[in-house]
C-alpha cells in the first residue's frame, strides 16, 4: 500500500520555492486553492553582472528579474513573500564544485548539486523558522509512501517530456517526507492553462534553459573567468595515442562533442575522453563512444535501502537519456557497478546515473 505526501492537513503551513517561473507559481497557486497556509520564498543564489541580471532576455531561474516576477505572483495570490540569501552556500556547494570538476576533466551537473545541497536541506531549515512543516517546488515528479517497505518513494511525473525525477534522486527520506510536488500529476500544457485561468503575470513566460549562473550558456568563458590558468594548449590524440591536432584547453570540451576540434578527417571525430593530468583530448569515431559498464559512487538509495546482490533496473546516464536495462551489482565502499544489456553512448564521468524500477526511482549516484 502507498500513501501520498500530499495527505497532510490543508491548514499546514507550506513554503513554496518560487523561481519566478510559471511552474513554481502554479504550484503555489494550487496549494493556496487547497486552503493551505502558503508562504512564497525566492532563493538569492548568486550575483550575475548587473546588466545580465536586469535583462528581460535572461532565462535563468535566478537573478533580479526572477525575484521581481516571483514577488508579483505572490502579491497576486495574496501570500507572504520572502527572499532567502543562500549565495555563500550556493557558491561553495555548486559553483566551486562545478569549476573543480571541469578542472579534473569531468562534466558535472550543477542542478543536481543545487537540489541536493541548497534547494531542499537548507530550504527546509529556513521554512522551519517560519513555522512551516513542509516545502513545495514546481518540479514535475511525484512522492508517495510505500507502507510495505516503510519508505518514501520518488516517482516520475506523468508528463514524460517534463519529468524531473532524474534531478531529484539525491533527496533523503526525511526530505521527501516534508516535500510536496503539486505538478507531478499535471502536464506542462495544463500548467500553462491554470496560469492563464488565474491571470498570473508569468503565464506565458519562457522556460529557463540555461545553467543559471553561466551567462549566455558559455561554459568556457565562465570557467576561464574562474580558472584562467587551466586553459593550457595541449595535444589532441586518436584512440591509439597518436597526436592528430592541438587544443587551447581541454576545458573547452566534453565527451561526445563533435565540433570545435578543427581537425580535418575522412570521418567525423568525437571527443572520447579527457585527461586532465596529461592535458590531452582523445578523439575517435562515433563507435568509440559506446561502452557497457560504469561505476557509480556516492550512491543515495530512495525506494530501497540498497542491494546485496545483482539487481535489474533501468538506468539513465543523463537527463535526456531514455534509460536502458542493466544489472546493478554492489561494489566497494558503497559504490554500484552497472552493466548495460547493450552498449550506451557517451558515458560521462561527473554526470549522474539514476536507477529506476518502472516509474519509481530506486536510487542513483555519480558516474566515476
Amino acid at each position: 500500500m502507498t500513501k501520498t505526501s500530499a495527505g497532510a492537513s490543508v491548514s499546514e503551513r507550506v513554503v513554496v520555492a518560487m523561481s519566478g517561473g510559471v511552474d513554481s507559481s502554479v504550484a503555489a497557486a494550487l496549494l493556496k486553492e487547497e486552503g493551505r497556509d502558503v508562504f512564497g520564498m525566492t532563493m538569492n543564489l548568486f550575483a550575475l553582472p548587473k546588466a545580465a541580471c536586469l535583462s528581460e532576455e535572461l532565462r535563468s531561474c535566478c537573478g533580479a528579474a526572477a525575484r521581481r516576477d516571483a514577488g508579483r505572483v505572490a502579491a497576486q495570490l495574496g501570500i507572504p513573500f520572502y527572499v532567502a540569501d543562500f549565495r555563500r552556500t550556493f557558491d561553495r556547494a555548486v559553483i566551486s564544485d562545478f569549476v573543480a570538476e571541469y578542472a579534473r576533466g569531468r562534466t558535472p551537473n550543477p542542478c543536481l548539486r543545487c537540489n541536493r545541497f541548497v534547494k531542499f536541506g537548507p530550504l527546509l531549515k529556513r521554512a522551519s523558522r517560519l513555522g512551516a512543516g513542509r516545502i513545495a517546488t514546481g518540479h514535475y515528479a511525484r512522492i508517495d509512501f510505500d507502507e510495505c517497505a516503510g519508505r518514501w518513494r520518488l516517482r516520475k511525473g506523468i508528463d514524460p517530456a517534463k519529468d524531473q525525477s532524474y534531478f531529484l534522486f539525491a533527496l533523503r527520506q526525511d526530505e521527501l517526507a516534508r516535500t510536496l510536488f503539486p505538478l507531478g500529476e499535471l502536464r506542462k500544457a495544463e500548467v500553462r492553462k491554470i496560469a492563464g485561468r488565474l491571470g498570473l503575470a508569468v503565464a506565458e513566460k519562457p522556460e529557463s534553459q540555461e545553467i543559471c549562473f553561466v551567462p549566455d550558456d558559455d561554459y568556457a568563458a565562465f570557467l576561464r573567468s574562474r580558472i584562467p590558468g587551466a586553459f593550457k594548449p595541449g595535444r589532441i590524440v586518436d584512440t591509439t595515442g597518436k597526436t592528430i591536432g592541438r587544443h587551447g584547453g581541454f576545458l573547452n570540451f566534453t565527451i561526445g562533442q563533435r565540433k570545435g576540434m578543427g581537425i580535418a578527417a575522412a570521418h567525423p571525430l568525437y571527443v572520447v575522453s579527457l585527461d586532465a593530468a596529461s592535458n590531452t583530448v582523445a578523439a575517435g569515431p562515433n563507435e568509440a563512444l559506446f561502452g557497457k559498464e560504469l561505476t557509480v559512487s556516492d550512491v543515495n538509495w530512495v525506494a530501497i535501502a540498497g542491494i546485496d546482490g545483482p539487481a535489474r533496473a533501468e538506468v539513465k546516464i543523463r537527463s535526456r537519456h531514455e534509460g536502458a536495462p542493466a544489472v546493478l551489482c554492489p561494489g566497494p565502499k558503497g559504490s554500484v557497478l552497472v552493466e548495460f544489456d547493450r552498449p550506451q553512448r557517451a558515458i560521462t564521468p561527473g554526470q549522474a546515473a539514476v536507477f529506476y524500477d518502472g516509474d519509481v526511482v530506486l536510487g542513483g549516484g555519480t558516474i566515476e
